[in-house]
């Protein structure tokens, strides 16, 4: 018998307990929900050996005891034997390994993700039985664990502020985007996140495929079993960028497509050519079973339009992410804002949705339902509680867009110094909703996402208490439509 760990699995050893999950956390949204996420696991110190064991390709069942029993050497082989496959077949059960008579049938059975299965928005079942996903994730288990002190779990590396586009609503000025990541701190930064169990890297840039060390990159974030996601156009992808994404099944993509018109797409990225090198680096992704998703932001350019990408990309089971959030830049300009929506636009654009999309409202609803539980002691937002961002510089920042509230520089102190030690960090920790007394009273609070980045950027002062009005009428422009759409029901 051979015994392997799924490819969709992340493990980290904690020492007196061990962490397996799924992908589910941190890989890309498909359009047919998620009926075969497994979930995750806490295992005993003992469980944690006999998993970190196992890797990802198959071994043989005596090989897997032999390495155990190295570990175990006060205790027999013959014990080892019947506690080895009783947890394995608990662990294959659960859907968190797999196994098979021989290496290949073992290998075969970790199904892995293909476009090909995505049928009338269903994945095809697995051979092995899944246990079905809690309503707990990642974070909720080490809020209780660690007794409500952050752990890092995800961090957003911007490799490179280079980029081959000029988009009109970036938060980043143009002029910024000139450097590139030194490959020794990119490493450094790497073998960091190792020692404090981060699960989740994205990487982005500027456009992330212009940094010339990218593929191995990748080869060590694959090494260290980290789930990777790309933030990218797409236009600069090549055959051995390829090959590298798909030998990790932790990896998405998530790519920008404005419009299926090409002139307006190259007028967004200000471009010429770049709607097709976008559009066939997509079917390029899809032909080699890579996940990705599709970010559709709505403007003034695409308002008319936006809806083609989400059309064209359903053909495919890919989802999109369409909004109407174009925050300003983070040096507190706002040129970039001349391309957001009015008002007057956002209004139309939620009634089409509502209109349109079954699950658009519905959506709305279960967030606002959510909310009607939140108090006035609870966390504004996830902002230095589960991650963090690093500039191509070394500058350490909240969130992607709040380059401009620098909390720490990694070449001056470790991350984890700057992680649990940074004033500026233990500030943002330390806001609740009470500090935003406005928002606490308002009667469409349920209706509305609190985000101090949009706050900040907009504001003169770059303050993040500075409440965006805007964002509060687009909150009562959702709850308007929720109430209509209930009287007619």
């Amino acid at each position: 018998m051979y015994f392997k760990q799924k490819s969709n699995v992340i493990f980290r050893n904690y020492g007196s307990f061990g962490y397996i999950t799924d992908n589910r956390n941190f890989g890309y949204k498909l359009t047919n929900s998620n009926e075969d996420y497994i979930g995750d696991k806490i295992l005993s110190e003992t469980g944690s050996a006999f998993f970190s064991v196992l890797d990802r390709n198959p071994q043989p069942f005596d090989e897997l005891v032999t390495k155990i029993n190295k570990i175990f050497t006060e205790v027999d082989i013959s014990t080892i034997q019947n506690d080895a496959r009783e947890f394995y077949l608990a662990l294959e059960k659960d859907g968190f390994i797999v196994s098979g008579e021989t290496s290949r049938e073992c290998e075969n059975n970790d199904t892995r993700f293909l476009y090909n299965n995505l049928v009338n928005n269903t994945v095809k079942k697995s051979l092995n039985k899944v246990v079905k996903s809690s309503e707990r994730d990642t974070q909720d288990f080490f809020e209780e664990y660690f007794k409500g002190k952050p752990q890092l779990t995800n961090l957003h590396m911007e490799i490179t502020s280079k980029c081959n586009e000029r988009c009109l609503h970036c938060y980043i000025p143009h002029e910024k985007k000139v450097n590139a990541m030194e490959p020794s701190l990119f490493y450094n930064i790497l073998e960091q996140c190792k020692e404090m169990n981060v699960l989740h890297l994205t990487l982005s840039g500027g456009e992330p495929m212009l940094h010339k060390d990218l593929c191995d990159f990748l080869q060590k974030c694959r090494e260290y079993n980290f789930s990777v996601n790309i933030l990218t156009n797409l236009t600069l992808l090549d055959n051995k960028i390829l090959q590298e994404m798909k030998a990790n099944p932790l990896l998405g993509i998530q790519v920008s497509l404005y419009s299926m018109d090409s002139n307006i797409h190259d007028g967004i990225t200000q471009v010429k050519g770049s709607f097709e090198k976008t559009k066939n680096g997509i079917l390029r992704l899809i032909e080699n079973d890579i996940p990705l998703q599709i970010s559709c932001p709505i403007m003034k350019q695409n308002k008319d339009c936006y809806d083609d990408v989400v059309k064209w990309a359903e053909k495919y089971k890919i989802h999109v992410a369409d909004d109407f959030v174009i925050i300003a830049r983070y040096n507190n300009t706002t040129q970039n804002l001349d391309c957001r929506l009015s008002l007057d636009e956002v209004k139309n654009i939620i009634k089409n949705k509502s209109l349109n999309d079954i699950n658009y409202l519905d959506a709305i609803k279960i967030a606002a339902e959510k909310k009607r539980y939140t108090t006035p002691n609870d966390y504004v937002c996830s902002v230095c509680h589960s991650s963090i961002c690093i500039a191509e510089n070394g500058n350490v920042y909240p969130c992607a867009g709040w380059q401009g509230y620098i909390v720490g520089n990694v070449k001056e102190n470790l991350l984890n110094d700057i992680w649990n030690n940074s004033g500026k960090v233990n500030y943002l920790r330390e806001l609740r909703n009470h500090d935003f007394p406005k928002c606490i009273q308002c009667k469409d609070k349920n209706f509305c996402t609190m985000c101090m980045v949009r706050n900040a950027n907009e504001s003169p002062t770059g303050d993040p208490l500075a409440v965006n009005k805007y964002f509060c009428d687009i909150g009562k422009f959702n709850k308007k439509a929720v109430l209509k759409f209930k009287e007619k029901a």
